[in-house]
């Protein structure tokens, strides 16, 4: 069985995948590289899809920053120190992002005739973006069924959220059981020039959260730490 999964180079994307190769999937992995300040997750997402062993590796290029309206497509400060369980949605939210990834993945599902995409996203431990809830899958499994030529011959899309109900502690758990070596990651949205994390962001404050609930130290900082 094929799977497209979207990775990012993130632990989200690299557990996620984990799971479907531990489930019998075949991967194929989709990068996009959308103009985010955070390219660096790009080299992580290499150096994760050859511990996977994906199948192939395919790097996409489609700029967002043409578009703006994110903190992560722009020179906007990223913020940080930010309370996570704040009410709306942050600035680092980049305008349908999910949507135009998933419609990329569904293209190339179509051609390899891999029904199955895999998406890391989270409805938990996450900074309230609306392209991550269960709603929004949903309605994307309904769009594939009429906006393709497979769906519409009677191919089932089917969007696989494997960490959607779950905390970034249990995500990290999955993750350590699966022997997975997250040194590879990259999570902060603002890293410094050498590429380090600059611990504050939202992403970073949710992994450090996770790994302390986790009971386990992350191997991107050892002894080192951010603040």
């Amino acid at each position: 069985m094929r799977a497209i999964v979207l990775l990012s180079g993130g632990l989200d994307s690299y557990t996620a995948a984990a799971i479907a190769k531990s489930d019998g999937f075949e991967l194929y992995a989709l990068t996009i590289a959308y103009g985010q300040r955070h390219a660096r997750e790009i080299e992580s997402a290499r150096a994760v899809a050859r511990a996977l062993g994906v199948e192939r590796h395919l790097e996409v290029a489609v700029d967002l920053r043409a578009i703006g309206g994110s903190s992560l497509t722009s020179d906007d400060a990223v913020p940080r120190d930010r309370e996570i369980a704040a009410d709306g949605i942050p600035s680092t939210y980049v305008p349908a992002r999910n949507t135009i990834f998933l419609a990329l993945a569904l293209g190339w599902a179509e051609v390899l005739d891999a029904p199955d995409i895999v998406l890391g996203v989270n409805a938990l431990d996450y900074s309230g973006y609306p392209d991550c809830r269960p709603a929004f899958i949903k309605a994307f499994e309904s769009l594939a069924s009429v906006a393709t030529r497979a769906g519409v011959e009677g191919a089932q899309f089917r969007i696989h959220t494997p960490l959607i109900d779950l905390t970034k502690a249990d995500i990290i758990r999955r993750g350590l059981a699966l022997h997975l070596d997250y040194g590879l990651t990259h999570s902060c949205y603002d890293p410094d020039r050498a590429g380090g994390p600059c611990g504050r962001c939202d992403s970073c404050l949710l992994r450090a959260k996770g790994f302390a609930e986790a009971g386990a130290a992350d191997p991107l900082l050892g002894s080192r730490q951010v603040r």
